[in-house]
């Protein structure tokens, strides 16, 4: 630890805190996450440990870096590349105003670090913009980890407590405990249509069921025909049938015909309907982008 300086604290990640630091030796910017590791616990947090071994695997330049992981008996810090604000902040910063450009900039990449991801097995599973940081040349990244995980065969069943609320979809809400890549384009697509709205949630439910009945309110609720195995999901309960009575128009006024019909296509509720991160790279909406960093 004598290597970095530390400057200022940044936030509470979820476990421990996160501060702005310099490298004494390279003068470098780095973020610094410190984990709590309590007296009576067994160790390393399950979730410190999958993010550590995840992101030594996950290379990418739309993927967070971990530079170094510095252990003793008492604390564990992991050492970041520093990002100068997450995207929750930089809504925050707007005056309900967003260049297009940077709309379809930003989500772009976040397609482009989900298909790197996906394409090494891992689900990140906590897509909110808060987890996503972008640095001062407008490169997004991805990160907190601490809910990812690799999936692959055979099938295992996984948590069904997994993303933040406003950006889950309806098979997990319903408790789905198999789901594959399919969950990281739902919470995709959400944050498409904030990205769109400049920071206005999307579906901003209060409960499980609230949240929901927002989602078949825009999209209508499923049928047997539409989601043939919705009813044997285990939290599954009868929803009105509610016919979509709002368009994306309305909910996403400044869209595109471009940007509603790949917007349609993430926010699909039959799960196995949704399309890939690869795919949507190459929907027509992206076919004039030329402001990335190859």
């Amino acid at each position: 630890m004598q290597k970095y300086e530390k400057l200022d604290k940044i936030g509470e990640g979820t476990y421990g805190t996160v501060f702005k630091a310099k490298n004494r030796e390279t003068l470098e910017i780095v973020a610094l996450k410190r984990v709590r590791l309590d007296d009576d616990d067994e160790g390393v947090p399950s979730s410190a440990l999958r993010e550590i071994c995840l992101l030594k695997e996950l290379k990418h330049k739309n993927i967070v870096r971990l530079y170094d992981v510095l252990h003793s008996d008492k604390k564990l810090v992991l050492v970041f590349e520093h990002c100068d604000q997450d995207l929750k902040k930089y809504f925050d910063s707007l005056n309900g105003e967003i260049d297009p450009n940077v709309v379809k900039s930003f989500m772009y990449q976040l397609l482009r670090g989900l298909a790197f991801c996906h394409c090494h097995n891992v689900l990140h599973r906590d897509l909110k913009p808060q987890n996503l940081l972008i640095n001062k040349n407008g490169e997004l990244k991805l990160a907190d980890f601490g809910l990812a995980r690799a999936f692959g065969i055979p099938v295992k069943c996984y948590s069904a407590e997994v993303v933040t609320l406003w950006y889950r979809p309806p098979d997990v809400l319903f408790g789905a405990k198999l789901y594959t890549t399919s969950i990281d384009m739902w919470s995709a697509g959400c944050i498409f249509a904030e990205l769109a709205n400049a920071g206005r949630p999307l579906f901003p439910g209060s409960d499980v069921d609230d949240q929901l009945k927002r989602i078949f309110k825009l999209l209508g609720t499923p049928t047997d025909e539409t989601w043939p195995n919705m009813t044997a999901l285990p939290d599954y309960k009868p929803i009105p049938m509610y016919q979509p009575n709002m368009t994306l128009v309305q909910v996403v006024p400044k869209s595109t015909t471009k940007m509603r019909d790949l917007l349609q296509r993430l926010l699909v509720c039959n799960p196995s309907h949704r399309i890939s991160a690869e795919q949507a790279m190459s929907h027509i909406y992206f076919a004039d982008i030329n402001l990335l960093p190859k």
